[in-house]
């Protein structure tokens, strides 16, 4: 590798010994590459020569074939590639020799017309050629070069020039993105930025980072999520919202988790949970008709259907009816413990009844929730910021939605009861005592904007990055993620 920079170092000197401007500042490309195939994908080479079509492009270049005096290379512009031809007696002999100092990597500006070789693929044969950036380092081989997963992740800008499946992924999330903010703004949702520090971590179960504030010198905590502050803008009276930002919680990581994601949350004013309920439906609808040829998914093997309307179970009925445990017995917490403590080996038991219900759906009941599913009235001592249920005080209008075993949302009919709130606070915070250090925090400020009147109102957060993962097929949350986190090398 020393050895290739220093040849490609040489090269470069060389370039500037002809005078050539090894690093200009602009080039003015006219067309990208798509563009240029949509565009021309029916035209005739007859055609091209009765109406020749001049391009102006640029891109890096993937390849090079030399045959003598003309050469075959081709140009990527970071979204398609392109094929170009050179010949000696088109190109001005000072053109023609910059491309003889090219390397597979540098990018380059060229004019030219289109045609089609004897094999039908478009061509631009080039007339004029613009130096741009020398590639000081070879990059992988197309097959054989960049397989290395944490290479790939550490070095994403080479994933992204060499392995096609990694620029469809982010692709797709970009446009999938695009897709769900276009879905709120038309039904009537305003998008709003809430803070990313917050004096309290809140608005999820979950441990935070924590950073420090010189000036004010005090602590301050990357949010865990952005509910408390969107609530605090339904008391405002903005009835529909929305936030597409980053949420970070200091936990492991592994293949469905990265300390740093990507969520949407949102909030209606006046309506309940099972009207969110119906507004996912509706989205994913939309997501399918854009992303899925055929409704479906497919998940490691599993082809999936992704057509609403969706599957809903009650939480406790699926612990009851996957573990054998009856539900009477679910709602008693010695005979929960027992139970935990005779089938489920090899666990530390969790510190409180709420942590061992959770345990009880991941063990028992999470993986086999494949076709998309709402999970729904999860207990309300897993459930602090969520209404009581209608139906059993036990409860809470909450649910969450399963695809293919993986938690794509959650959402409730919002607590808006000060009072009620403040309780709940305060058995988050004898849960931190007994030792769940991701009970919730008293949020007094939070407290005191409910005291002035929030509506009814209803709130979900999805995550983008485990739908991207599901209409992807990418199997690592690091597949999705431009620039996952990793430990740095030595």
């Amino acid at each position: 590798m020393e050895e290739q920079f220093k040849i490609r170092l040489e090269k470069l000197k060389k370039l500037e010994d002809m005078g050539v401007e090894v690093f200009p500042y602009e080039f003015k490309k006219a067309e990208n590459f798509i563009d240029i195939k949509r565009k021309y994908k029916d035209t005739s080479n007859e055609e091209f020569e009765t109406k020749e079509k001049v391009v102006t492009i640029a891109g890096r270049i993937i390849a090079i074939r030399k045959m003598g005096k003309s050469s075959f290379l081709h140009l990527f512009d970071g979204e398609e590639k392109l094929q170009i031809y050179i010949k000696k007696d088109i190109i001005s002999e000072r053109d023609f020799q910059v491309f003889k100092l090219l390397d597979i990597g540098d990018i380059i500006g060229i004019k030219g017309k289109l045609f089609r070789t004897h094999t039908n693929e478009l061509t631009v044969v080039v007339s004029e050629l613009k130096f741009l950036t020398k590639s000081f380092h070879p990059l992988p081989e197309k097959w054989h070069g960049l397989q290395d997963k944490e290479l790939r992740y550490r070095q994403r800008y080479l994933d992204l020039i060499v392995n096609e499946n990694s620029r469809r992924i982010f692709q797709l999330r970009s446009s999938m993105i695009q897709k769900i903010r276009l879905f709120f703004y038309e039904n009537g949702y305003k998008e709003v930025e809430t803070p990313m520090m917050h004096s309290i971590p809140g608005g999820a179960s979950a441990k935070p980072f924590v950073t420090h504030h010189n000036a004010l010198n005090m602590d301050l905590f990357l949010r865990v999520a952005p509910e408390l502050y969107l609530k605090r803008l339904l008391v405002g009276g903005m009835e529909k919202i929305f936030e597409i930002n980053r949420n970070f919680r200091n936990e492991g990581i592994d293949f469905m988790h990265n300390p740093e994601f990507t969520m949407i949350e949102w909030y209606q004013l006046y309506r309940d949970f099972k009207a969110n309920m119906e507004l996912t439906e509706r989205l994913i609808e939309i997501l399918n008709n854009d992303f899925l040829e055929d409704g479906h998914i497919t998940w490691q093997e599993k082809k999936i259907s992704m057509k609403p309307p969706f599957k809903r179970f009650k939480f406790m009925d699926l612990i009851s009816d996957k573990s054998g445990m009856k539900i009477d017995d679910l709602w008693n917490e010695k005979r929960l413990k027992d139970f935990i403590i005779e089938n489920i080996l090899d666990v530390e038991m969790p510190p409180t009844y709420g942590k061992m219900l959770e345990l009880m759906f991941d063990t028992y009941v999470q993986d086999t929730l494949i076709e998309p599913t709402f999970v729904t009235y999860y207990p309300k001592v897993i459930s602090p910021l969520s209404k009581i249920s209608r139906l059993d005080k036990r409860e809470a209008e909450r649910f969450e939605l399963f695809i293919a075993g993986v938690e794509v949302a959650n959402g409730f009919s919002e607590l808006n009861d000060p009072i009620d709130q403040r309780k709940r606070f305060e058995a988050q915070k004898r849960d931190r005592k007994m030792g769940d250090d991701e009970a919730q925090i008293i949020d007094n400020d939070f407290l005191k904007a409910l005291e002035y009147g929030m509506p009814p109102a209803t709130g979900e957060g999805l995550g983008i990055d485990r739908l991207v993962m599901l209409y992807s097929g990418a199997r690592s949350i690091k597949e999705v993620i431009l620039f996952p986190l990793l430990r740095p090398k030595e």
